[in-house]
C-alpha cells in the first residue's frame, strides 16, 4: 500500500484497494469515525496496526445522518477532512474511505435498519431515542463495505461498543471487534471530537466528568453503594455540570446488586452538559477489597 493514504468514496474504489491484500491473505482493519480526527482516534488507528499486521488499515470518515435527533449538532459537526487526512498520514493510515451519504443511503433514507433492542433504551437512548438504530445501521453499512477482519472502536463511547459487540454477535458479522482505552488530557479530560466546542471557562468544568468517575474508583472497595455516593458528592461540588446521568452497570450494561463479590467488575458512566455541549465518559471499576490488600490464603496444614 502507498505511505501516503489513498481517498476512496465509493464500494468500487474501496474494492480496488482492498481485494489485492485480501488475496494475498492479509487482514483488514476498519476504524470508523465521523472524521474531526484528534489523537483518541489515532489511538484506534495504533491498535488497528498491531491486529492487522502488515494488511491495510482503513479509516472511514462520514457524518451519519441517521444517528442524529432532532435538535442535534448534524450540521454543526465539524468536517475537517484536510486535516484528518494529515492524522492519517502520520499514522500510517493505507486507505480512507470517505462516502458520500448517497453512497452509503442509496434511495435516501433506508427502510430496513438495524433494531438495536433493549440495551438501546437505557443510559444515551433515554434522552436519544433512535440514536442506537442509526449507529448500528451505519456500522453494519461500513462492515459490509469495507469486509474488515477487526473493527476498532473506542471505549469512551462503552455504549455503542457493547451493543456493536452484541449486533457482530448476533448478527454474525464475521469481524472482530476491539474496544480500545479512553485517551484523555493530561488533567484527565477525555479526548472528543465534541471538546472544540467548549470555551475556556466551559473546558475548566468539563474536567469534573472524569474527577466524578475517578472518586467512585477510589471508593470502590467499599461496595456500589458508597462508590456511587462518593460520585455523586464529587458532582455536588462542581460547578457547570449539567447532569443527565451518572449509573454503575456491570461491564455489560446490566444492573448491578448493592452488594457483590470481591473483585466484581463493573463500569461507571455519566453524561452531562457543559453549556451546550453535551459530553460523556466512563470508567472500568472493580468492587471490593482490591486482591493485593486482601489476607493471604493460608497454606494447607497451617495452624
Amino acid at each position: 500500500m502507498s505511505p501516503i493514504p489513498v481517498l476512496a468514496h465509493t464500494r468500487e474504489e474501496l474494492n480496488a484497494l482492498l481485494d489485492p491484500a485480501r488475496a494475498d491473505g492479509r487482514r483488514v482493519g476498519l476504524v470508523p469515525t465521523m472524521g474531526a480526527l484528534h489523537d483518541g482516534h489515532a489511538s484506534l488507528m495504533r491498535v488497528t496496526r498491531e491486529r492487522v499486521a502488515d494488511g491495510p488499515v482503513v479509516v472511514s470518515i462520514f457524518v451519519n445522518p441517521l444517528q442524529f435527533g432532532e435538535g442535534e449538532d448534524l450540521d454543526r459537526y465539524p468536517r475537517t477532512l484536510d486535516e484528518d487526512l494529515k492524522l492519517c498520514e502520520r499514522e500510517g493510515v493505507d486507505v480512507v474511505f470517505a462516502p458520500s451519504v448517497d453512497e452509503v443511503y442509496p434511495g435516501g433514507e433506508p427502510q430496513v435498519t438495524v433494531d438495536p433492542g433493549p440495551l438501546a433504551t437505557i443510559l444515551e437512548g433515554r434522552t436519544r431515542p433512535g440514536h442506537f438504530r442509526g449507529v448500528l445501521t451505519v456500522v453494519a453499512k461500513l462492515v459490509g463495505l469495507v469486509r474488515p477482519d477487526v473493527a476498532v472502536f473506542g471505549q469512551k463511547d462503552y455504549q455503542q461498543l457493547v451493543l456493536i459487540r452484541r449486533m457482530a454477535l448476533d448478527l454474525n458479522l464475521g469481524c472482530d471487534v476491539v474496544g480500545a482505552e479512553t485517551q484523555r488530557e493530561p488533567d484527565g479530560l477525555a479526548l472528543s471530537s465534541r471538546n472544540r466546542y467548549l470555551d475556556a471557562e466551559e473546558r475548566q468544568q468539563a474536567v469534573a466528568l472524569s474527577h466524578v468517575l475517578v472518586a467512585a474508583r477510589e471508593a470502590a472497595s467499599h461496595g456500589v453503594d458508597v462508590a456511587l455516593d462518593s460520585a455523586r458528592a464529587e458532582l455536588r461540588q462542581s460547578l457547570g455540570v449539567d447532569l443527565d446521568y451518572l449509573e454503575i452497570t456491570d461491564p455489560w450494561l446490566e444492573a448491578l446488586p448493592a452488594v457483590v463479590p470481591d473483585g466484581t467488575e463493573g463500569r461507571i458512566l455519566i453524561a452531562a452538559r457543559i453549556g451546550s455541549t453535551r459530553l460523556i465518559d466512563n470508567m472500568p471499576i472493580t468492587f471490593g477489597t482490591p486482591p493485593e490488600a486482601r489476607p493471604a490464603e493460608p497454606i494447607q496444614g497451617d495452624t
